[in-house]
């Protein structure tokens, strides 16, 4: 079978939920070999392998740190050189997507983004996207040089498959553009204790119906009792009631989680483009003419101040 490069996201060495579906997706259209970089590079390779990795390429300098995406795009290329894969997945993070598109120009090379599913195809790899604000469903693949697709989070189930793992050092020759731009500084981001938006299983929101930035205490307790990151509308983080980070849209992040829970939000088709391909949805709205209903697996129709409140306590009695 040929080889699929997965671009493994990592935080020394603990292995980001993403790539590990994006492995499952892989060995739908080949033999994982994973690339992982940085500190803590070769601690990542028995999770990789647990999953399916094949191989796990490491590279681990100064310059991984010290600059932006370049020296990444550097190691990219000569992990392609290096095993000619057939495919190139990389998780569609901010990072990623700029990672991915530096490479497939580098390579002459079509690119697909924001990928919400992946299978073997007769002429290489179709992707599957939601687009046009998630208004419709659309099958592609690329037909230059090797496919580049960046995937969505929670695009696929995690499943174990192990395989060798075997590690091997990538040698990386880096071009004159990597030393570019410089970090100079980090702030270390404040920990909620709440899953990543973009990663979360569940995620709880909060919108304009939600009147207050003192009011989003019932938003949040709800998504604590169910161990569920936090989003909210742009009118919410328009009004100051909540960081844009948290911003769930068009202009802000897109997730796709398993339960989404939107709360005193209308439905503007900016908000739906950003949460539409949620595997459930649940709906709580006083207007039961909200466009939300529409998308809606489930409604409530009613105060989120009465049903919210209710509804997390009797989360929290069934879990005892």
């Amino acid at each position: 079978m040929a080889n699929v490069l997965v671009y493994v996201d990592h935080v020394d060495g603990a292995v980001r939920k993403p790539t590990l579906e994006l492995l499952t997706l892989a060995r739908r259209i080949g033999e994982p070999v994973a690339l992982a970089l940085g500190s803590g590079a070769e601690s990542t390779a028995s999770a990789l392998a647990e999953h399916g990795a094949v191989k796990v390429l490491t590279a681990d300098a100064p310059e991984f740190a010290d600059y932006l995406v370049v020296p990444k795009v550097d190691a990219l290329q000569a992990a392609v050189e290096a095993v000619s894969p057939a495919a190139v997945l990389v998780p569609s993070s901010a990072d990623g997507k700029e990672v991915a598109a530096r490479l497939a120009l580098r390579i002459g090379s079509g690119i697909i983004t924001d990928a919400i599913d992946l299978e073997a195809g007769d002429e290489g790899p179709v992707a599957t996207q939601s687009v046009f604000a998630a208004s419709y469903t659309t099958k592609s693949r690329v037909t230059k040089g090797t496919p580049v697709i960046t995937v969505k989070p929670n695009s696929a189930a995690v499943e174990a498959a192990p395989a060798a793992g075997e590690v091997e050092a990538l040698t990386v020759s880096f071009s004159e553009q990597a030393t570019g731009t410089k970090v100079v500084s980090r702030t270390p981001r404040e920990s909620s204790g709440r899953p990543e938006l973009t990663e979360a299983a569940i995620v709880v929101s909060g919108g304009r119906g939600v009147n207050g930035a003192e009011n989003f205490a019932i938003i949040e307790a709800l998504a604590d009792s169910l161990g569920a990151a936090v989003g909210a509308s742009r009118a919410a983080v328009d009004a100051g009631w909540y960081p844009h980070s948290n911003q769930v849209g068009q202009t802000g992040k897109s997730v796709s989680p398993q339960l989404y829970i939107a709360n005193g939000i209308s439905g503007a088709i900016q908000h739906r483009a950003g949460m539409q391909t949620s595997k459930t949805i649940v709906a709580i709205n006083k207007d039961a003419e909200a466009p939300i209903f529409e998308l809606a697996d489930y409604g409530v129709v009613g105060d989120l101040f009465q049903v919210v409140p209710a509804l997390t306590e009797e989360i929290k009695a069934r879990k005892g």
